[in-house]
């Protein structure tokens, strides 16, 4: 039995998906649904998977897949579905999400908390190979100013490609003593490694190579304009 959020938010991709063949996104569905927070909408949508309502493809982005509908209503009858109220269909052309993937996006980089710890479980954003490249990728929330000299701003998503090394002057998410996780550009001076910021109020910090664990490099980056 689903409850009637479960229920409104299955029709809406429904016929989103009759529409476009193109699930909405998180932010449709949470506008459609009348919630104040996308987290909502992933327990929504974890709970229909459960179900067997629903299948997210994985490697795609907005890839979701009807399995079946509740009593009394079939696919074909998604032209004439009831939408929740208030909700809207996606406008604008649809968008090719085979050449798209999506990459978790964890929380924001702050110091003190490893990356592992910061992850935000659910939260995703579509991003194409021509951006963002290949190999294993994830997204941070950019706190802060500590960067703005080499255009990262506070509330920056940036990009990471994971890995364990970085060639001099890459931009990188370095762990420092297995807590504390910031983005700095790596320096390398003999057996020390230099964390510098791109920001002249703040000092470069100097430490031990065998304190500091490399946890990806800067890609790309995203920037939103209100």
């Amino acid at each position: 039995m689903l409850t009637q959020k479960q229920h409104d938010l299955l029709l809406f991709i429904n016929k989103s998906l009759a529409h476009s063949d193109v699930a909405p996104s998180f932010e449709e569905m949470k506008k459609a649904l009348g919630l104040k927070s996308k987290s909502g909408i992933h327990r929504l949508i974890s709970a229909l998977e459960e179900r067997g309502y629903i299948e997210r493809l994985p490697h795609r982005a907005r890839a979701l897949e009807i399995k079946r509908l509740p009593e009394g209503m079939k696919k074909a009858e998604a032209d004439v579905a009831t939408m929740p109220t208030g909700s809207s269909m996606p406008s604008g052309p649809a968008i090719a999400n085979s050449n798209m993937y999506e990459i978790p996006l964890y929380g924001k980089i702050a110091a003190g908390t490893p990356i592992e710890a910061i992850a935000d479980e659910g939260f995703t954003i579509p991003v194409s190979p021509d951006f963002a490249g290949s190999g294993e990728l994830y997204a941070l929330t950019v706190e802060g100013d500590s960067m703005v000299n080499a255009g990262i701003h506070d509330s920056d998503v940036v990009v990471i490609r994971r890995c364990d090394t970085a060639e001099n002057g890459s931009i990188v998410v370095a762990l420092v003593d297995d807590s504390e996780a910031t983005l700095k550009r790596l320096r390398r001076a003999g057996d020390k490694i230099v964390l510098e910021p791109e920001n002249d109020q703040y000092e470069p910090r100097i430490l031990d190579s065998h304190r500091v664990k490399i946890q990806g490099r800067l890609v790309s980056l995203m920037r939103s304009y209100h």
